[in-house]
């Protein structure tokens, strides 16, 4: 690789976060070569907001070029593992949104090539990634300041908008089940709080209980982890209201032995403005931590991992254990509400 920029391009554009995973390698210093996907309104929608980039015709056109080291891709789920195997296989590393894939039998297939190709894959997961107080968290808590992490609670509700979703939000296969496509990002982050590489799922539920004219749509999702003598409950859904300033209030707790945090991560009920709220309760005091001047480490440590063939931004161990536990979990599932009723 040469001592330049590194060059990275984008393959499908179906979900937002395409727009912050493309921010943060540009933000870390990586050049972008250009964009593909197949629906012509998001393309010029894409372009609007990087409009220095080249839009290209044909996927072909960045996996034949060597100059492009990472293909960043947020398409529909269900295409995701797909298109990173092909990228694999073209000599390239992978930044995908989550879900980085929707079924177990996707899984085992990137995890063949993955160890065939030794290329990077890797899921982007936001919630953790790219908030601020998280991270601040995450540095308290393995420093020590609670103690013996004990359980970790991480909620995240979102907005329908239903009018305003594709066809494929609708459809159970395409986008993998609400466990698989939210709760990725509470398992990526009860793994990473409890400084464990795997964990057992002990329970989890699916359900519809408010949109019986969508079927294919789970509207609620749980699952219940432990790893060692650590406990987890995160709880999904798309129930937020629109009395919300914001499209869901993401919240994460870790409790531990001496102390707890909270991270508020997109509002604060208590009344403060914008995001990435961290609340801190030990034997001295209860505060509120600053995170504004937090810094945001992985597209950086992701691009020398790209160039060093390292793993200090995101394991390939935690990437995939993440991903099993919340696919064996949507797989295990007990449906309830009007899933039960259709079964």
């Amino acid at each position: 690789m040469s001592d330049g920029p590194i060059r990275f391009a984008a393959i499908g554009l179906n979900h937002s976060h395409i727009y912050g995973q493309v921010a943060a390698l540009l933000a870390a210093g990586a050049e972008f070569a250009g964009y593909h996907a197949p629906e012509p309104e998001l393309m010029e929608a894409f372009g609007r907001a990087f409009a220095d980039a080249p839009a290209l015709e044909d996927e072909r056109a960045i996996l034949e070029d060597p100059s492009i080291a990472i293909v960043t891709a947020a398409g529909i789920p269900s295409d995701r593992a797909p298109l990173g195997v092909r990228v694999l296989q073209h000599g390239k590393d992978f930044l995908v949104d989550k879900p980085g894939m929707t079924t177990l039998d996707q899984l085992a297939e990137v995890r063949r090539v993955q160890a065939e190709t030794g290329r990077i894959y890797a899921v982007f997961f936001s919630e953790r990634l790219e908030s601020r107080a998280t991270v601040r968290a995450a540095e308290l808590v393995r420093g020590g300041a609670i103690g013996e992490v004990v359980q970790i609670v991480g909620f995240g509700p979102h907005r329908a908008s239903l009018p305003s979703r594709p066809e494929w939000f609708f459809q159970r296969d395409r986008y993998g089940g609400i466990l698989c496509d939210i709760a990725s990002h509470q398992v990526d982050q009860f793994l990473w709080f409890a400084g464990s590489e795997t964990a057992e799922v002990v329970a989890s539920t699916v359900a519809n209980y408010k949109h019986p004219e969508h079927l294919g749509l789970e509207d609620y999702g749980e699952i219940h982890l432990r790893a060692g003598r650590t406990h987890g409950l995160a709880r999904v859904d798309w129930y937020t209201p629109d009395g919300l300033s914001t499209w869901g209030d993401g919240r994460l707790f870790v409790l531990g032995t001496e102390g707890y945090v909270e991270v508020r991560k997109y509002c604060d009920l208590g009344g403060r403005t914008g995001a990435d709220h961290l609340f801190l309760v030990d034997g001295q005091e209860m505060r509120r931590i600053d995170c504004s001047q937090v810094q945001l480490p992985f597209a950086k440590l992701f691009l020398d991992d790209v160039r060093g063939r390292t793993q200090t931004a995101m394991s390939q161990s935690h990437c995939f254990n993440a991903c099993e536990l919340v696919l064996t979990a949507q797989a295990r599932a007990v449906r309830r509400g009007h899933l039960e009723a259709s079964a």
